[in-house]
């Protein structure tokens, strides 16, 4: 997909947020600005949250209320899976698991794969894929 701006990058969060099941987890991948919290922040809005959707960076984990119970992440400041685990990540119940900053947990990792793009000013290319 193509996004021309934040705005639109919202929006395509919040295309896909109706098909999402609870157990999901969303793994976003790209560089500082490309559009991760946006796509989060849309991701929150289809799921039914009504609250402001802030970045969790220095909180590490946020939780919101909505269709489904939304657990958003931020592994910018974690060295690894093992943190992010000590976060209490697997220790979730009901919900869907969304992790920016995704290439911090490394490889052992199975959802569904977001990467972003930078392709102009504000243009992005955002790719999904399956992770095993």
């Amino acid at each position: 997909m193509l996004s021309h701006s934040p705005e639109q990058t919202e929006q395509t969060g919040a295309s896909l947020a109706p098909l999402l099941r609870d157990g999901d987890t969303l793994w976003l991948y790209g560089e500082l600005g490309a559009g991760k919290t946006a796509f989060a922040r849309g991701v929150a809005r289809g799921l039914g949250v009504t609250s402001p959707v802030l970045s969790p960076t220095y909180a590490i984990a946020n939780e919101y209320e909505g269709r489904l119970r939304l657990y958003h992440y931020d592994a910018y400041r974690l060295a690894g899976l093992e943190e992010l685990l000590d976060t209490g990540f697997d220790g979730f119940s009901g919900g869907v698991r969304l992790v920016e900053w995704a290439e911090r947990a490394g490889e052992d990792i199975s959802g569904i794969c977001v990467m972003f793009t930078v392709t102009g000013e504000e243009e992005r290319e955002i790719n999904l894929c399956c992770l095993p």
